[in-house]
């Protein structure tokens, strides 16, 4: 069985992904309590308790072992050492080295770059520490700043998939965005873990 647990933290020019902490509490709870951060998530804004739950079920996710684990690092800004977001790396098949990344940002935090400076060091991680063909990217279709951030990681959008789930009481688009390890090699040096203040 292969145990594939990163070196923590994870470093960008500005950011350490690490694994969460029992004392990332109130910050979990100031992200997931906000329906500005999970409009286009399938949840609804949580309370302290339900900031319990989500943070220990985080706390697990800091190594992967199959295909369907994932990893739930908190994103913290290493000047301050406050959390500013969340992200998060799936393994959706071993067989066919597939990953999908996902994030989510504290609105204070938002328009410094930091969820595309994240995502870039998920994408690095991805391809070439744990060796995957293919990294996704999923949305809700009216999220266009999330759209922006995997476009400047030089993804591509696949898929726009019309009204294909029902979520919080409406029917919703689906965006799909991806990216090959051979694209992302030619591309990697044009997108830079400091992506600046842009998203």
């Amino acid at each position: 069985m292969t145990v594939i647990e990163p070196d923590y933290p994870l470093c960008t020019e500005r950011l350490d992904l690490r694994p969460f902490e029992p004392a990332d509490l109130d910050a979990v709870h100031a992200i997931f309590s906000s329906p500005d951060v999970v409009r286009y998530l399938y949840e609804e804004p949580r309370d302290e308790e339900g900031a319990r739950i989500l943070l220990a079920r985080k706390r697990r996710r800091r190594a992967l072992v199959d295909s369907g684990d994932a990893l739930s690092l908190a994103v913290v800004e290493r000047a301050t050492g406050a959390v500013a977001g969340d992200v998060t790396f799936m393994w959706r098949s071993e067989e066919h080295r597939q990953a999908e990344i996902g994030y989510v940002l504290d609105p204070a935090f938002h328009g410094r770059g930091y969820a595309t400076e994240a995502s870039a060091e998920l994408l690095r991680f991805g391809f070439e520490e744990v060796g995957v063909h293919r990294i996704s990217g999923r949305l809700d279709g009216r999220n266009a700043a999330s759209a922006r951030v995997l476009e400047r990681l030089g993804m591509r959008r696949e898929a726009h998939l019309v009204q294909n789930e029902w979520v919080k009481g409406e029917w919703t688009d689906e965006l799909v965005y991806a990216i090959l390890a051979d694209e992302w090699r030619r591309t990697s040096d044009s997108v830079k873990t400091s992506a600046g203040p842009r998203g």
